[in-house]
């Protein structure tokens, strides 16, 4: 898969801002928020508000985890294109996929209005949920799995997330090994788009292959349990606490599934 890093806008901004009781004038740094369009095959499929950065890992992981490719394989080409939306950066990412994937796509496809905080945007049918999905193979390691562990992970998290310890106000999502070890991250204002990020990082390189997990810092909901599971990922882990809804599916899957991670405490949900 060819690579392509085109003039993309900044990942943060600056703003003047006016602290309070105090009152005084100064320079802050925001989160850059920008509309990102995912073209398969000349057809814009959706629309999400993301960070602009880390676009190509993002797109594939999205393609991956909703199921529109089964493989990377299956994407012959990927280019991000800045374009202009009434005066404001905007940005297309156009994958040319395979022909039996593009035609499943059209056969399922659905209106999106991507959001920062989306759970089933544009869905136009309750069947569309797909709140079944296939079970998880079982990995013995997953069983081992210990609260240390998983504190230990989080731990790691924290220095990682660069761009969150300037602005504040984006997510993230990593890749933990077995022992805890965090060996990847990657961040954006939504927690969906973080996670494709990682997904789809993980995908081209193999590494989703091997042993290991994920770590959010966010809540767990249905959507992310989804995404991990179709890309067959054992186990998930969030900083705060699931939905009703996100241990359900976790317990039908089979996904062991972790949150209110903070030491010196964490919960397992499922199983």
């Amino acid at each position: 898969m060819p690579e392509f890093t085109p003039d993309l806008p900044a990942a943060l901004s600056a703003a003047r801002v006016q602290r309070m009781p105090a009152g005084g004038m100064q320079t802050d740094t925001l989160a850059a928020e920008v509309p990102v369009a995912l073209v398969f095959n000349g057809i814009s499929h959706a629309v999400m508000l993301a960070t602009p950065r880390d676009l190509e890992a993002f797109a594939l992981g999205f393609a991956l985890s909703e199921g529109i490719l089964d493989t990377v394989d299956q994407c012959f080409g990927l280019e991000v294109l800045p374009v202009q939306l009434d005066g404001c950066a905007a940005l297309e990412v156009q994958l040319d996929i395979a022909a039996p994937c593009f035609a499943r796509l059209k056969a399922q496809r659905r209106s999106l209005a991507g959001r920062t905080g989306c759970g089933v945007c544009g869905l136009d049918s309750l069947q569309a949920l797909d709140l079944v999905p296939p079970p998880l193979r079982p990995q013995p390691w997953v069983q081992a799995m210990d609260t240390d562990t998983v504190l230990r992970a989080v731990q790691a998290m924290v220095p990682l997330q660069l761009l969150n310890a300037t602005c504040g106000s984006l997510h993230a999502a990593a890749w933990a090994t077995p022992d805890g070890e965090v060996t990847l991250l990657m961040e954006d204002v939504g927690r969906h788009n973080a996670l494709d990020k990682l997904l789809g990082a993980l995908a081209r390189t193999g590494q989703i292959r091997q042993p290991g997990w994920v770590l959010m810092s966010s809540r767990a909901s249905h959507e992310l349990v989804r995404k991990c599971v179709r890309l067959q990922v054992p186990l998930l882990a969030t900083i705060s606490a699931p939905t009703d809804l996100a241990v359900a599916m976790a317990q039908r899957a089979g996904l062991q599934l972790w949150g209110l991670c903070r030491a010196p405490h964490a919960v397992r949900y499922t199983p």
